[in-house]
């Protein structure tokens, strides 16, 4: 039976537009089947449109307003006139939009608490009386600082670091919860715990606190709809009472510390009844509400328990435990029993040196939580607003070893949902695939970071500009980061420029150097446009034009009509060739890694503005981009028809940015791309610009066997190399360890960083052969490329059509292919099977066999 499955674009339950799309996957299809027409059902009316599209469908009636609920459904009709059942119903429901649905003010503690140390944990309460029944209860609810939520000591969501961090000064997400289970006629409470979180925190390796205020606060509203009506109750007002709880402090780079025995003091603080009398009144904190916008994204939350894999001792006589997995989150003590006042310790760091934690890479981040026991039975506790990054922690005040599953860590990430999978018959390839994923996983809270563990977990934008193709395929982060470039966009500088990092914790009028910094600055222009590729979000293309066109504006004005040298840059950042302590001195001209970008921002600039029916502006910025091409060519592209700059990173940018004049030029490249890896012994040469580009232009180019022999070397400098030592997430450097066994010394190593790990979405393509024809992959590429002694390999999509995959065995000179078509979408068979041509097929599963062409 042909049946369509719902959803709207939004994780959450409250949408944050009145006006949210839609999408559905076609469920029971046959094999071919194609959508002709639909139908929505919204509330009442229905809206027949006779179109293809399934994905990120236009909301097709009036918007919604705030805090209007509808029914959605939709059924779909074939071209043969076939029309399928409806699907199950979803309930679409807006958020408060408006500034002025708010009345609750934003209130804080009294008190100013010493902004050189990390904050205890405030308790916010309030009870309120409700005369009847609720028929349903929504909370609203934000925080200048990470909050958690009760009502009548039931936590009113799983979610984590609430409201999450955002460009604060123009951008304070407030969540929207469904509490109507939660709330009854008569007395009822509403408790709420705020911690410093990223408001007031340290932040930026820059041992500062409170970059963006030196009070916590929190503004809150209960919404209750009964058969009288709705009630406005329990808004944060004068009304509320405040003060320090049991945790002591609590901070993201330096833990947290927990006191049990003043935990009894708070039995009940949520709950009707309470005694509050010792609590001090909140004060009032001036909050624009135009700030307020309704959160955009998925909820960090905990995802997976990692059980130890071992306990052992220490030399100095603590318990090490190690979970054989980098992971981010905190460690759950469970059921661990102590003498009043005994503080337990853990402590948390991602590699050991001499049998101990090694914190040097570290910083100034503690990475330290503190337990104090209350000494009643057996006890069990875990950290609420701080997390790590550890493969290993020490236990210190047990009295024994703990046991395995008394100290499970808890995984904690944004909880999007996995959509790509990858296989293949060399096993550290595997690996490899599975750090980018641990990786993304620990580096994707709320923000996509550089690192999770050391004083920095910043939201920089050359990493995720690099490993934004993989993080699509991996999950579906799109509404992640659309959200993270809506703080791009608020952050973005007067004059178009962007900051390194997003959101910005530094005084927005001293910027940091400069905004249009080649490769990170572009993050501007690029993501936006892999999500329209990868999703098929026109959308996110219309809304971030604006801070696309500002940037592409302002990169173009500092450079001039020609390219100026003079301009900070990061350069090919940690190309293995540069020192230790200046990573940005690598061997390819900034300036040239500069120009490159700028022709590619203008072009896809020019993309994005035909794509949203500005096609004077697609014009404009096209052209630019070819004068600018050409003011490549002269200063880069010698004579002697070879690139003037000699390195690895030159060529791939050359090949792949389109950059060189016709296919002879392009021949050469490719030619000389390939001596420098062989010369290289096909050890990596690459740093952030040039390793996610290096295996497209040797595939580009007619030298696959030399991609694989870059990919599947094994000795360091390489991608394979980290693997062999044991690593399981991607590293920040090459040689983070070093072969001789010693950590890299320099001030900058970390063990979790996702953006050497952007070969991954090579291996999607090219190893497993899928790649998006049409954006959203509504067509899909299928061509896998075998080489390296491979003799299978799969790649899985879960993509907004339904599954695509690949599947392929080499056996002796016999390939085979098995490939999987979502519904209402084709594919292209580009095989290597002798004397197969090109082939466009219909949804379904086909297999296709012959004699191997290489």
């Amino acid at each position: 039976m042909v049946l369509p499955r719902l959803t709207t674009e939004f994780e959450r339950a409250v949408a944050p537009v009145g006006a949210p799309r839609l999408s559905w996957i076609v469920d029971g299809a046959p094999d071919g089947w194609r959508q002709h027409s639909y139908e929505l059902r919204l509330g009442e009316a229905t809206y027949d449109v006779e179109s293809r599209d399934s994905v990120l469908v236009p909301w097709p009636a009036p918007p919604l307003r705030s805090r209007q609920r509808v029914d959605a459904s939709v059924r779909v009709k074939n071209a043969n006139g076939e029309l399928s059942d409806w699907s199950a119903p979803v309930v679409v429901e807006a958020g408060l939009l408006e500034a002025g649905d708010w009345t609750a003010e934003m209130i804080g503690t009294p008190l100013r608490s010493d902004e050189s140390a990390p904050g205890p944990v405030w308790l916010f309460r309030r009870e309120l009386d409700l005369t009847e029944t609720p028929i349903s209860a929504r909370l609203y609810i934000s925080a200048h600082g990470v909050f958690q939520a009760e009502i009548d000591g039931i936590a009113v969501s799983d979610e984590l670091f609430a409201p999450g961090w955002s460009a604060y000064r123009k951008r304070l997400r407030v969540c929207a919860y469904d509490v109507t289970h939660l709330v009854a006629a008569g007395r009822n409470a509403i408790g709420v715990a705020v911690a410093d979180g990223w408001w007031r925190g340290y932040l930026g390796g820059e041992d500062r606190r409170a970059h963006y205020g030196e009070r916590i606060g929190l503004i809150a509203q209960l919404e209750v709809e009964t058969a009288s009506g709705r009630t406005t109750t329990g808004t944060s007002s004068h009304g509320w009472r405040v003060i320090a709880g049991p945790t002591r402090s609590a901070d993201f780079y330096m833990g947290e510390t927990f006191d049990a025995r003043r935990a009894a003091n708070f039995d009940g603080w949520s709950c009707a009844g309470f005694d509050d009398d010792t609590w001090a009144p909140c004060e009032p904190i001036e909050l624009d509400r135009a700030v307020l916008v309704c959160h955009d994204g998925p909820p960090v939350r905990r995802t997976e328990e990692v059980v130890p894999v071992a306990v052992s001792a220490t030399p100095s006589g603590a318990s090490l435990v190690d979970y054989g997995q980098n992971l981010v989150g905190r460690v759950r003590l469970a059921g661990v029993s102590a003498a009043p006042g005994t503080e337990i310790v853990l402590r948390h760091a991602e590699v050991l040196t001499g049998g101990e934690l090694c914190t040097e890479p570290l910083r100034s981040a503690k990475q330290t939580d503190s337990y104090i026991a209350s000494g009643v039975g057996e006890e069990t506790w875990e950290p609420e607003f701080t997390f790590h990054g550890f493969r290993y922690a020490e236990v210190r005040g047990l009295a024994r070893e703990p046991e395995p599953s008394q100290v499970a860590a808890q995984v904690c990430h944004s909880d999007m949902r996995r959509t790509g999978w990858f296989t293949c018959s060399e096993p550290l390839l595997e690996r490899l695939h599975e750090n980018a994923v641990w990786s993304m996983r620990g580096n994707f809270v709320d923000v996509p970071t550089d690192c999770p563990q050391r004083d920095e977990r910043l939201g920089w934008t050359g990493d995720i500009q690099v490993f934004a193709p993989t993080a699509c395929f991996l999950y579906d982060c799109r509404t992640f980061l659309s959200s993270w470039l809506a703080d791009l966009a608020a952050d973005q500088m007067a004059d178009g420029g962007i900051p390194f990092i997003v959101p910005n914790p530094r005084d927005p009028s001293q910027p940091f150097r400069t905004g249009i910094a080649a490769a990170w600055a572009d993050a501007a222009v690029i993501v936006p446009s892999v999500l329209y590729e990868r999703f098929g979000d026109v959308g996110i293309l219309g809304r971030q034009l604006p801070s696309m066109t500002a940037f592409v504006d302002a990169c173009r004005a500092a450079h001039g009509p020609r390219l100026n040298g003079e301009l900070f840059q990061f350069g090919d950042w940690l190309d293995p060739a540069a020192p230790a302590d200046d990573p940005a001195k690598s061997a390819t001209d900034p300036v040239l890694i500069a120009g490159a970008y700028l022709v590619r921002s203008l072009s896809k600039l020019a993309t994005a503005c035909r794509l949203v029916g500005r096609q004077s502006d697609s014009d404009f910025y096209g052209e630019l981009a070819g004068t600018y091409r050409q003011v490549w060519q002269e200063r880069f592209y010698g004579t002697a028809g070879r690139l003037t700059n000699d390195t690895v990173t030159a060529h791939a940018i050359a090949i792949t940015f389109g950059l060189l004049p016709g296919d002879a030029a392009i021949d050469r490249a490719g030619e000389r791309l390939r001596e420098l890896c062989d010369s290289a012994g096909h050890h990596i040469a690459t740093g952030f610009v040039g390793t996610p580009l290096v295996c497209d232009a040797l595939t580009q180019t007619g030298n696959l066997e030399t991609a694989y022999k870059l990919l599947l070397q094994t000795e360091c400098p390489s991608w394979l190399y980290p693997v062999t030592r044991g690593a399981t997430t991607i590293w920040e450097r090459w040689d983070s360890l070093r072969p001789d066994g010693q950590v890299n010394a320099a001030s900058m190593t970390s063990f979790n960083h996702y953006a050497l790990g952007a070969v991954v979405d090579w291996m999607h393509r090219v190893i497993g052969g899928l790649s998006p024809d049409e954006p959203g992959y509504r067509a899909v590429l299928v061509a896998p490329r075998p080489g390296g002694g491979l003799t299978s390999a799969g790649v899985s999509l879960e993509t907004g059509y339904g599954t695509a995959s690949v599947a392929w065995q080499l056996d002796g000179q016999e390939f085979s292919c098995d490939v999987e078509v979502a519904p209402n979408t084709t594919a292209t068979l580009d095989l290597p099977i002798a004397g197969a041509t090109r082939e466009v097929v219909g949804s379904g599963r086909h297999r296709r066999t012959g004699r191997f062409a290489a």
